[in-house]
């Protein structure tokens, strides 16, 4: 059972818990040293000492390679109706944001492909066009194509098909939170989830701990998106993590995963009277806003780390 539990987003499907491990603990250690805490940074990540905290990453992305159960995860045709459906509804909240707060070309981008789902182009027998067009025209968001619109288009694919399958299918949403159970004990302060490892990290603290757990960490989390994660996550309606003691939410303004940073109106429901629910824009993490390691370089990450650490 580890200290620090680690749980990663999406599209890590060609990566181990090892190499996993390799890019977060420096981060980490980073976040750590910048919030001012330089001996328990090494710690972390030493340079000539045995690391001295058990930190422990749930990694799952290889359950999203098996071809018996799921087709290409470079295409989204094969997802049944309601799962395409959620997709799809979350490609247009990528769409909704980047009209509302993106850089210039994207909100011109977002805004004139959100003219798809006008009314009148269903009333005209073409919703299933306008709702691919929404898919597709995610693609085209600078945000996505840093690496090359090819690029850009397997990303988002990916990512949709991940979130909507760990939402929809039953028996992978169970082995997702069973690794990460098994991570998971009475010595565990910290949990952190990144992307779509924060609703997992969420739904394992709301429904699965038994002993207090001094910090939830969440980061570029998509647990705001009201009528697409939301509504979906167990338990319904959501509550506050009755065991968690502090729950720290860390957002870019430029990420778009990141839909909706304060989530206090949202996750205030049984909060325990000395429970903390901490929630904003609070980081800039430049060209790469969603990047896992660049949230962890923070101090604003480092800082609640050390401090649950040092409980």
């Amino acid at each position: 059972m580890a200290e620090i539990v680690l749980i990663h987003g999406i599209a890590q499907e060609q990566e181990g818990p090892a190499s996993l491990e390799a890019r977060w603990l420096p981060a980490i250690a980073d976040g750590i040293f910048a919030a001012g805490h330089p001996e328990l940074s090494d710690r972390i990540w030493p340079d000539r000492s045995p690391r001295d905290i058990n930190v422990g990453m749930a990694a799952y992305g290889d359950l999203f390679l098996d071809p018996g159960a799921q087709g290409s995860d470079e295409d989204l045709d094969d997802l049944d109706p309601s799962a395409l459906a959620l997709a799809q509804a979350l490609a247009t909240e990528w769409l909704n944001r980047a009209a509302d707060r993106g850089e210039p070309a994207d909100r011109d981008t977002a805004v004139r492909e959100l003219g798809y789902l006008d009314p009148g182009h269903e009333e005209m027998g073409m919703k299933e066009e306008a709702a691919r067009a929404v898919l597709h025209a995610v693609t085209r968001l600078s945000w996505f194509a840093i690496g090359g619109m090819a690029l850009a288009e397997r990303f988002v694919n990916k990512s949709l098909r991940q979130v909507t399958r760990y939402l929809t299918d039953p028996g992978l949403h169970t082995e997702i939170q069973n690794r990460v159970l098994a991570q998971i004990g009475p010595e565990t302060k910290i949990i952190i989830g990144h992307s779509l490892g924060s609703v997992i990290a969420y739904e394992i603290a709301a429904t699965h701990l038994h002993t207090p757990l001094p910090l939830l960490l969440t980061l570029g989390s998509p647990l705001g998106l009201r009528s697409v994660i939301y509504d979906r996550l167990n338990p319904q309606p959501p509550v506050y993590p009755n065991q968690v003691r502090r729950w720290v939410n860390i957002a870019d303004r430029n990420d778009l995963v990141a839909a909706e940073p304060n989530l206090t109106p949202l996750f205030s429901a049984s909060r325990p009277s000395d429970a903390v629910l901490e929630s904003g824009w609070t980081v800039d993490n430049g060209a790469k806003p969603h990047e896992a390691e660049y949230y962890l370089r923070k101090k604003q990450v480092g800082g609640p780390i050390a401090e649950a650490l040092e409980v």
